[in-house]
């Protein structure tokens, strides 16, 4: 069984989703943004691990469902949290963010315990990665690892094969980063309540 978590900032306006405004405004896109959240956290509550553990710049609201273990991020750039939230876990532990409202359990069940692989990774569609899993938590896979460019991906995933690990590549998804992200990622995850607050918004046409 794996760790399960996520890494995220608190749904507040001003603070989240700022690519989205406009057309947006701070109030809708931080709207959208607690939509993702609590997809992904549903989600990560429905697949099986044995601990769930949310990362969180911020304070948690009636959007965290009960069972994760609340750890605060630490300062610094992206790669510096990062890495401090793998070192808060330990035995294999699958990391992902709050950008791919999409997701589900069955791309989230990896096994990390198993002889075939010794890491995972997730492409998302902007270069970067939506899903990082290490068999073996350590901090400094991802220390200095160039973050938020259109290779952060490829980097992550070279630093992974140069430390001699067996890679698993997982499928690419799409962040939501930007109104066109949003409409996309509504239209393939229908069902989901990022979706059912965009066409509260007006923003997309129900099916």
């Amino acid at each position: 069984m794996t760790t399960l978590l996520v890494i995220a900032k608190e749904p507040r306006p001003g603070r989240v989703k700022t690519r989205l405004t406009p057309p947006f405004t701070p109030e809708e896109a931080a709207a959208l943004a607690e939509a993702a959240l609590t997809d992904t956290l549903h989600t990560v509550a429905a697949t099986p691990a044995d601990r769930r553990v949310l990362a969180l710049d911020g304070t948690p609201g009636p959007w965290l469902p009960p069972g994760f273990d609340v750890v605060p991020q630490c300062a610094g750039p992206l790669d510096e949290r990062l890495a401090a939230a793998f070192a808060a876990c330990t035995g294999p532990t699958l990391l992902i963010g709050m950008d791919t409202p999409q997701v589900t359990p069955e791309l989230l069940t990896v096994d990390l315990e198993g002889e075939t692989y010794d890491a995972c990774i997730g492409a998302a569609d902007d270069g970067g990665f939506w899903a990082l899993g290490l068999a073996h938590p350590d901090p400094a896979l991802l220390r200095g690892v160039p973050m938020s460019t259109p290779t952060t991906g490829a980097a992550q995933r070279a630093r992974l094969v140069a430390a001699g690990l067996r890679v698993r590549d997982l499928p690419p998804l799409r962040d939501v980063d930007t109104a066109a992200d949003a409409r996309a990622v509504a239209a393939a995850a229908p069902d989901t309540r990022f979706a059912a607050r965009l066409h509260r918004l007006g923003a997309v046409t129900p099916r």
